[in-house]
């Protein structure tokens, strides 16, 4: 007789750790491959939320560059990529096609999957960071990494929830992928909370690595045999979720000239699980919190670059917040939250613009760190990758998905960056077409990526 597990099964090992096992159904194979040489090795998304002022209410777009491909003068919000211009591809004129469903929820989900929402509400296909982390992270001790700050503000309170994920599995599940919140949690799982320096230390983490692993292996062979080859396969899939994790316990990185652990950053002041108190409408403030976003996204940052550069993981995603937003900026002087500049408060585009040229700050830093990581000779790591930044919307209060305020960073594949590129009039301008350009960097020689309907050739303009 087939033996039955309950939903909340769970595996207990070693110090009475507790592992909960997926709901088992059916699933297909997972595709696996290796990047291969002379394509891109590393992909990163940054997200920041309501897009930009790509116009101001007077007509003017206050986020586009002006001039040629090869000659053009960034923005005031964009001025802070200065110095990193030459490896930056401002794309404009492409739309978002694919994002069919409520404005901002469709965006998310859209801007990485290109896909409509779901009857969950979540994607009908795989995020391209994940698509791509199949291809590549075979060898590395993590397949990827999701990071988020000041997340689950809102109507989510602090949950998973479409409105904002923006990862998602690369199997038949398409399964969303929550962001891992607590700055000093990612680190001693990147880096090692215990001693680098000390043997006893080394020790004691293999032996804790293997007692758990150990344990669930022992504990799956028990419950296999009575289970169908479906079930088995997810749970094969989910366990090897888990020694991901676990080996990393053991899989401590190695300081090198490359490869520098961060300087850990104290967080006490940060509450990350403070969107779990979050209101509907912003109006619980948190402001410790609020006023530490500068510091743990620096942090972070700086945390998702050494992960990369000291081959943890070679797919890595940041979401600045959710699509709500809804916390305060103290360190610009806004004491109102971005939705409430979006247009909750009515359209404030001079609020909107200080804060989209703060991230462009943030984002400029993330660039230059990777660029002064030099993998060998004359090759940086950010020449080694790509890097996305994307948005739910182009235009805030109107939410209006046309001309997307894209940016791609790096010279992974061949990309070619110093260019301003637009697309207006070009006729096939789904962003679909440039998440296939995209995954073509990595040696994935698809035609479309996400629902086909909005693809129609991958875009051509990135090399």
């Amino acid at each position: 007789m087939t033996k039955r597990l309950s939903r909340r099964a769970v595996m207990r090992g070693a110090g009475g750790l507790a592992i909960a096992l997926p709901w088992l159904e059916i699933m297909g194979t997972p595709r696996t491959a290796s990047a291969r040489e002379g394509f891109a090795k590393r992909f990163v998304t940054v997200y920041t939320p309501g897009g930009n002022v790509t116009d101001d209410g007077n007509g003017v777009n206050r986020w586009r560059p002006t001039g040629t491909e090869n000659d053009f003068v960034l923005s005031d919000i964009l001025a802070p990529f200065e110095a990193i211009r030459d490896k930056l591809l401002v794309m404009d004129g492409l739309t978002m096609r694919s994002a069919v469903g409520e404005q901002h929820q469709s965006g998310i989900i859209a801007w990485l999957c290109g896909t409509p929402q779901g009857g969950d509400g979540y994607a009908q296909g795989p995020s391209v960071d994940q698509a791509i982390a199949t291809r590549i992270s075979e060898g590395f001790p993590r397949k990827s990494l999701q990071m988020a700050i000041r997340w689950g503000t809102g109507k989510s309170h602090g949950l998973l929830h479409p409105i904002n994920t923006v990862n998602f599995e690369d199997n038949d599940g398409f399964d969303p992928i929550p962001p891992r919140l607590d700055p000093q949690a990612i680190f001693d799982s990147l880096f090692g909370a215990l001693d680098p320096e000390s043997g006893l230390d080394f020790e004691a983490r293999l032996a804790r690595k293997k007692s758990i692993l150990d344990f669930v292996d022992r504990r799956f062979e028990t419950l296999a045999p009575g289970m169908g080859s479906a079930d088995r396969q997810k749970l094969e899939q989910h366990l090897e979720k888990i020694r991901e994790l676990e080996t990393s316990i053991g899989d401590l990185p190695v300081p090198t000239d490359i490869c520098q652990i961060p300087e850990r950053v104290d967080t006490s002041d940060y509450d990350p699980q403070t969107g779990l108190n979050s209101t509907d409408n912003g109006s619980v403030v948190d402001q410790s919190t609020d006023e530490a976003i500068p510091k743990v996204g620096r942090f972070m940052t700086d945390m998702l670059v050494m992960s990369l550069a000291c081959e943890i993981t070679p797919v890595a995603s940041l979401q600045w917040t959710d699509t709500e937003a809804k916390h305060t900026f103290p360190w610009l002087g806004l004491d109102q939250h971005h939705h409430y500049y979006q247009h909750d408060g009515g359209f404030r585009p001079t609020e909107c613009e200080q804060i989209a040229t703060w991230y462009s700050e943030q984002h400029a830093y993330l660039l230059e760190s990777m660029d002064a990581v030099e993998m060998e000779a004359g090759v940086s790591l950010l020449d080694e990758s790509v890097v996305f930044f994307g948005t739910e919307l182009a235009h805030p209060s109107t939410h209006t998905k046309v001309n997307m305020p894209f940016l791609l960073a790096g010279g992974g594949g061949g990309m070619r960056g110093g260019r301003f590129l637009r697309n207006e009039g070009i006729g096939d301008d789904s962003h679909n077409n440039l998440l296939t350009a995209i995954v073509n960097l990595f040696g994935d020689e698809r035609q479309t990526f996400g629902s086909e309907e909005y693809c129609s050739s991958p875009y051509s303009g990135l090399t």
